[in-house]
């Protein structure tokens, strides 16, 4: 039976570990004291041999073999080795467990999907889930030696009632030298599509959510199958059980204590006992009897799998899922809280504390800050207001001068930018676009040329006067990014012309 103390150690406390150093059964002091026994006892016959069986002469030599021993020991990376190894096998172990093939799932699909409250529908769903159980029995049949002597033949299987007399034919009947716990899976797919050409399943999406869920079932079933065939390689394990074997072979000379009087390094003391050596060994030889217990959880240990147990509680749930509480449900009704606005359930007087604490409401929650770290800042780092356009900026920048004009390359290349910022307001659109004067009667046209909005062109000359007359500036003052142009044909604005300037040209022109 599986030791557990997970309620002994629900709550941290002042030695809360302490009351599980006297637990027996599973403890590592059950796995280990005949190891320990005999490597004391063996550490005790050299240390007597020693001091009253060896001669003067024979004492310096084997002082000589003690120092060596103890100083080359070290070299041997027994941490090392099995810390690694023990870290793979307890992965190896949880993920064996995670393969167990537990039929909750595939009970809630079958109780769901295969209708009929009559006798016919009662046994497609408890056939379909006697299957699953068949399927898993033989599995485990296969890996767990617990459950074979419980099924150590096929007869047993079919006394126990997970298979008929004429399903055992069939199954003995198959011609197949390899494992066939999959027989009753396929059986069961078999049995599922009868039921849909019955009706019992009402379309193929219900069918196909059924064997999904099989496959499921069945994929876990194959996973201990492998798990139990492909071991953790055998030169691993070889690797770190001589690494453990060899190293405390050597502590067994290396650590014996030494005449005092004859001034050898770091033997000034005589205890008989080595004190640390064994708990040394304790913990390095518990790290590998770990490891010898979790490398195969399917046999008769303290800590193993129950097999037994889990056939039992799934045979029995499923049965139940898919039998007597198909199509069982209360009656309806309203619940406790239908017309509460914040639905709470009561609390005890033991836990009653906790509705007191304030909820989570996340790690910032709490941060405060100063009233001028709280105003926001322009992006660009720049002192100015907030609303302030990029064009207005551009425009206060610069200075206007004889370059601002319609023939300068400065006046034309602003004009760009700015139209390319997308100014759209008023301001920014007057600034950055006016009109030449024209003769009256004719068309105004606007000073934004289109040669200009494409990079990739050459800058284009003015082009020749309509008139005899020329065209001259606007008198009086000129305000900045103020340019005058000529009028001439214009062709369809670019694809990529800001909306707003677009519609504008649109109407001026």
């Amino acid at each position: 039976m599986t030791v557990t103390y997970t309620a002994r150690v629900a709550n941290a406390r002042f030695g809360g570990f302490s009351q599980l150093l006297l637990l027996w059964r599973g403890s590592i002091y059950k796995l280990l004291w005949r190891e320990l026994l005999c490597f004391l006892g063996f550490y005790m016959a050299l240390s007597a041999a020693y001091r009253f069986v060896l001669t003067e002469g024979q004492k310096r030599y084997f002082e000589k073999l003690v120092i060596y021993c103890d100083q080359y020991a070290s070299l041997i990376p027994v941490s090392f080795v099995l810390g690694f190894y023990v870290t793979l096998v307890v992965n190896r172990w949880w993920s064996q467990y995670l393969c167990m093939p537990l039929p909750d799932a595939l009970m809630c699909v079958v109780a769901g999907t295969v209708h009929g409250r009559d006798d016919r529908g009662r046994l497609y769903r408890r056939t379909l889930m006697r299957y699953a159980g068949l399927s898993a029995v033989l599995i485990l049949r296969s890996v767990s030696t617990a459950v074979f002597k419980r099924f150590p033949t096929i007869d047993h299987v079919v006394e126990a009632g997970f298979m008929t007399r004429e399903e055992r034919k069939k199954f003995e009947n198959l011609n197949s030298s390899y494992n066939k716990y999959w027989v009753p899976c396929v059986w069961f797919s078999n049995l599922a599509a009868q039921a849909r050409r019955e009706g019992r399943i009402r379309d193929n999406s219900a069918l196909k959510l059924l064997l999904e869920e099989l496959n499921v079932f069945r994929g876990k079933c194959g996973m201990l199958f492998h798990y139990d065939w492909i071991s953790v390689p055998l030169v691993y394990t070889q690797v770190v059980t001589i690494a453990l074997y060899s190293y405390f072979l050597a502590c067994l000379i290396g650590r014996q204590f030494l005449d005092p009087a004859q001034g050898y390094k770091d033997h000034d003391l005589d205890l008989c006992v080595p004190i640390f050596t064994l708990l040394q060994f304790f913990f390095y030889a518990g790290w590998l009897k770990v490891a010898e217990q979790l490398i195969n959880p399917f046999g008769e240990d303290d800590d193993d799998f129950e097999t037994n147990f889990l056939i039992d509680r799934n045979f029995q749930v499923s049965m139940l899922a898919v039998d007597e509480m198909y199509d069982d449900l209360a009656v309806l009704e309203k619940d406790l809280y239908w017309d509460a606005a914040e639905a709470r359930a009561p609390y005890t007087a033991a836990t009653v504390f906790q509705l007191r604490q304030p909820s989570f409401q996340g790690s910032t929650f709490d941060i405060t800050l100063a009233k001028e770290d709280m105003q926001f800042q322009r992006l660009d780092g720049l002192d100015g207001p907030m609303g302030e356009a990029p064009g207005d900026f551009l425009q206060r920048l610069l200075p206007s001068g004889a370059g601002m004009a319609a023939g300068g390359p400065l006046g034309r290349r602003l004009s760009l930018l700015l139209r390319k910022n997308s100014c759209v307001s008023e301001a920014s659109t007057g600034a950055s676009c006016s009109c030449a004067v024209v003769p009256e009667g004719a068309a105004p046209e606007c000073s934004c040329g289109d040669p200009l909005l494409d990079p990739g062109l050459p800058e284009p000359e003015p082009p020749p006067p309509a008139g005899p007359e020329p065209l001259a500036l606007i008198p009086g003052p000129v305000e900045p990014f103020s340019i005058v142009t000529m009028p001439g044909p214009r062709g369809p604005a670019p694809p990529w012309l800001p909306s707003p300037i677009g519609e504008e040209e649109e109407n001026l022109a």
